[in-house]
């Protein structure tokens, strides 16, 4: 499983011109990539590190407060696509994403984990659908996370 980690000032997710998701404050935007091998530990695994990752600036400016120190919120999105394979050609493959029905199901287990935490707000996209999203990196500060090696 990845999850790509944007320090975001605001984000917002839109469907067919729809607001689906939006947190209007300080906190994270999360797309979020299942494999085939991903389980629900790796859910809990990356659910724990995004809200623990210490990408926030503390009183003498250095990133060493989490989305739970500050209070902040996060909204997360399936993006297929952190699996894509690009080495051949100018067409990516995408075979080390997950089938549908399971990503779904991992990516459902995900947004239940990470509204376990103390979030100040919580937003999400549509499974499988085109969306639109929009958000303002703080920094900018984009971190990969992984639940495999």
């Amino acid at each position: 499983m990845r999850a790509l980690i944007q320090r975001v000032s605001h984000a917002k997710v839109s469907v067919d011109g729809e607001v689906t998701g939006h947190i209007d404050k300080d906190g994270i935007l999360i797309l979020l990539g299942v494999t085939h091998s991903d389980t629900s530990e790796d859910v809990k695994y990356l659910a724990r590190r995004a809200v623990n990752l210490r990408i926030f600036h503390d009183d003498e400016g250095k990133m060493n407060r989490s989305l739970l120190d500050i209070g902040g919120g996060a909204l997360v999105v399936s993006q297929f696509t952190l699996y894509a394979d690009s080495r051949k050609g100018n067409r990516p493959g995408y075979s080390d994403a997950a089938l549908p029905d399971y990503a779904e199901k991992l990516y459902e287990e995900f947004k239940t984990e990470i509204q376990t935490y103390p979030l100040s707000e919580f937003g999400c996209g549509i499974f499988g659908a085109e969306m639109a999203v929009e958000f303002c990196n703080m920094g900018p500060v984009t971190i990969m996370l992984e639940s495999k090696k």
